[in-house]
Parts: structure tokens; sequence; C-alpha cells
């Protein structure tokens, strides 16, 4: 008995029917809202390392949470970029394949 063989190699996103301006608008918004993200976490973690008088545990911890902040974004965010540039409404399923198909 050989059962079910299929592999799930993507997701189809249903829930985000918009239109193709749309798309676009919401593009620049998230961007945006990365871009200042960045900016922000980024200034947090210069001011912190800077400022001898900022090496305390209190801003140790801050400066994890920045770290955190911009890592969590980072891993999200570009992929939903590109499928709202691309006008794709699929996500793969693992990041490995993602890459490959991107290198092609």
């Amino acid at each position: 008995m050989e059962g079910n063989q299929s592999w799930v190699t993507e997701f189809i996103l249903v829930g985000f029917q918009v239109t193709e301006d749309m798309e676009l608008f919401l593009f620049v918004i998230f961007f945006l809202f990365y871009i200042f993200n960045l900016l922000a976490n980024g200034m947090i973690l210069g001011l912190i390392s800077l400022d001898p008088r900022l090496h305390s545990p209190m801003y140790s911890f801050l400066s994890h949470l920045a770290i955190t902040d911009v890592s969590c974004a980072s891993s999200n965010l570009p992929n939903m970029l590109e499928n709202l540039v691309k006008h794709k409404k699929t996500i793969s399923y693992s990041s490995l394949e993602h890459m490959t198909q991107a290198q092609l």
C-alpha cells in the first residue's frame, strides 16, 4: 500500500482579494513601515552602542528587544512585499524552496 504521495509546495492566499492598484498602494505603505522600523531600531542600537552611559542592563535588554523587532519584521515582511509587487497570491511552504525558485 503506497498511500498519498502528494506534496504541498505552496499555499494560496484567498483572503487578500484586492486590485493591482491597491496592492501597489499597500506595498508602499508596508515598505515605509518596514523602513521606519529598520531606521528606528537601528538608531536605538546605534545610540546604545555609542554612549557609554547607556551600557546598563536596562539598555542591554532594550537593545535585545530592538534586535528581536528587526529580525521578526525581516523574516516575514520582505516576502509579503515581493508578493504585493509581483501580484502573486501564493506563499512558498518552505523558505529553502523559495530561495531556489528566486535564483532561477
